[in-house]
């Protein structure tokens, strides 16, 4: 089997990984294009002893500590708010060891491999990342969802991790007038909606008004992940995991550029 056919299932995802880490589309997909190219060069090999998908995020992160470090723009990282600071000052370990478990699904003892690393310190490293993200979150949350039970889900995991659900939509049109009366500080929504509209038409339309961070939760990320612009940075496949959720709605907080601006 070539090096492409064993990677392809897992290139959508380790891109959504690469630009959760960075909070950034466009320099996530230079992370990922770095370590393909070291691959396909021959500079860089997956090791035999771990899964194709284990594998290749271990070769990104070889990538990310030496050349693909790089490309980050490090002259943004002095006009951030002090949060925002504060978390890339713990990338990459405890940032990564927390994605990785959290976002990607890996196992503690899986990460440890990817990140060359004891399962025990991944799990001190995800303890100390996620105690840094909580202390800083708090907002208003809308979610568009059409199925009542998914959405009463989602809406038990935004309380405990302390946010305000104002507003629940099950059509575009409903999200829309949500965000007309009053103006969220995270989206989350679903892309197949109850009168069969698109939760991607509803996004685009909020986006007009507003700007917010999105999450995606759905079950066809493949209509998302396509490599073509433009891409959810935060995307979750259904059947989630809790974790999966709470992870993504860190991230997608304190990565976001609005928000930065207004804790300024």
């Amino acid at each position: 089997m070539s090096l492409l056919a064993r990677l392809a299932p897992h290139l959508p995802y380790v891109r959504r990984y690469a630009r959760a880490l960075t909070g950034d589309q466009t320099t996530g997909d230079n992370y990922v294009r770095v370590a393909l190219e070291a691959l396909a060069a021959g500079e860089r090999q997956l090791p035999p002893e771990m899964t194709p998908r284990v594998a290749l995020y271990h070769v990104f992160h070889a990538i990310w500590a030496t050349t693909g470090a790089q490309l980050e723009d490090k002259s943004g990282v002095e006009g951030r708010d002090d949060a925002s600071r504060r978390l890339m000052q713990i990338a990459p370990r405890s940032r990564q060891a927390f994605l990785l478990t959290a976002l990607e699904g890996f196992t503690p003892s899986e990460a440890a491999q990817i990140l060359d690393a004891d399962a025990l310190d991944v799990e001190r490293l995800i303890a100390e990342a996620q105690a840094d993200i909580d202390a800083e979150l708090a907002t208003d949350v809308l979610i568009i969802e059409d199925e009542a039970i998914i959405s009463a889900d989602i809406e038990s995991l935004v309380k405990e991790l302390g946010h305000r659900v104002t507003g629940t939509a099950t059509t575009h049109d409903e999200a829309v007038d949500a965000v007309a009366r009053h103006r969220p500080g995270l989206v989350l929504a679903d892309i197949q909606l109850a009168d069969g509209s698109s939760g991607i038409d509803a996004v685009k339309d909020i986006l007009k008004r507003i700007d917010v961070p999105v999450i995606f939760i759905t079950a066809f990320p493949e209509r998302l992940l396509t490599g073509e612009r433009p891409e959810p940075t935060f995307l979750i496949t259904k059947p989630f995991q809790p974790e999966t959720v709470k992870a993504a709605i860190s991230q997608a907080l304190f990565f976001h550029p609005s928000r930065q601006r207004e804790a300024a």
